[in-house]
């Protein structure tokens, strides 16, 4: 990790480096700007509106273990933003505020001013015949076969994979193609999804990306750091591997899936352990007429000791199956309307009721509408 840190490092001085000298040859006695072409600046929005329910109806309204369309029995709005972003020969920057139960739920440890920061990234093209790029700030992951973004996914809602990975990440990105079919990330993190750090040094984390052909893209994730943090001072490095897969063999079917493992070390009764979770999920998609789809998903989330979720319940362990079929309709290109029913389970009663009790299962009715304007 030291290495990498040093790489980045150099890769930095280097760039400013010949940006001086660049300066130096464009510029005369009477101005001190560099000459460069002008960017193109672009306005983008989106807006997820939705309802859920949950047949256990939670007591306070949240369905427990999501971020993502985690209120219930109620009409609001799961991600709204409008994006600005620049675009030129050398530079792109883009600076993304967002709104919605999505940001209330998964920024609500940052800082104020910082909980509404979908997307804030400065990049700049490293070299002027090589598509190198060098991206800082707060960016998107690339963890899971699935985003925060509904509109471009499979299923409506958010698969328990992405619900436990980083959703964003703050740091550095090192964009570096090999031909036409293969790319590589590097990146330098401040931590597993944090704007700011909870520990020192650094952590580390990788993305190769084939595509072979327009039907397939396939990646390849990693993550390596130290998690140590205020709220888990017991936890030490964290190792993190992911592998998905996007297939579309026709115009009438679609296909995606992820599995992951991760490896936590942290401090249990004085002794240092290992614990392990692991995730697996497929997604298909069905256009019977066009604008019209159904859409499946199967998956199993496993994390018996705890490391990233904790149940609501005074059970030990967690393991969460879900099934889920939903109906799609392009109302236009820039609108979709979602139908989706969800049913989850579990050997560990992990949900809560009313009455004081709890259950291994519940079952969600979630409609949306989703317009993204550009």
């Amino acid at each position: 990790m030291k290495t990498l840190r040093f790489t980045f490092m150099v890769i930095a001085v280097l760039f400013l480096f010949s940006s001086q000298g660049h300066a130096q040859n464009t510029t005369d006695s009477s101005s001190l700007s560099v000459k460069l072409p002008k960017g193109k600046l672009s306005l983008e929005g989106y807006v997820d509106v939705y309802f859920s329910y949950s047949f256990d109806h939670p007591k306070d309204a949240n369905h427990p273990y999501f971020v993502s369309f985690n209120r219930d029995n109620e009409v609001n709005v799961n991600l709204a933003y409008i994006s600005l972003k620049y675009t030129s020969d050398r530079v792109r920057a883009t600076f993304t505020p967002g709104y919605g139960t999505y940001m209330n739920g998964n920024y609500a440890s940052e800082r104020q001013t910082l909980q509404n920061l979908l997307e804030a990234n400065v990049g700049v093209k490293l070299f002027k015949s090589k598509d190198i790029w060098l991206d800082a700030g707060v960016i998107g992951s690339p963890y899971t076969n699935e985003s925060a973004y509904s509109f471009d996914q499979i299923p409506y809602t958010r698969s328990l994979g992405p619900e436990n990975v980083p959703y964003y990440l703050t740091g550095a990105k090192l964009t570096v193609p090999f031909g036409s079919k293969w790319t590589a990330y590097l990146y330098l993190l401040n931590g597993w999804q944090v704007i700011q750090a909870q520990h020192d040094p650094l952590d580390f984390g990788s993305q190769l990306e084939f595509k072979p052909n327009s039907k397939w893209d396939i990646n390849w994730n990693t993550y390596i750091g130290n998690e140590a943090s205020v709220a888990n001072p017991g936890y030490k490095t964290r190792y993190f591997g992911d592998l998905y897969a996007s297939f579309t063999p026709t115009e009438k079917w679609s296909f995606t899936a992820d599995a992951f493992m991760g490896w936590q070390r942290r401090i249990e009764d004085q002794a240092l352990v290992t614990r392990q979770w692991w995730n697996a999920n497929l997604c298909a998609r069905y256009t019977f007429v066009p604008g019209n789809s159904f859409s499946l998903r199967v998956e199993h989330f496993n994390d018996p000791n705890q490391v990233l979720n904790v149940p609501v319940t005074n059970v030990t362990g967690f393991k969460l199956s879900s099934a889920s079929l939903g109906y799609n309709l392009a109302v236009t290109d820039e609108v979709l309307f979602r139908l989706e029913g969800r049913y989850f389970g579990s050997p560990e009663q992990l949900y809560p009721l009313r009455d004081g009790t709890s259950t291994n299962k519940d079952f969600w009715l979630t409609a949306g509408i989703t317009a993204r304007f550009r």
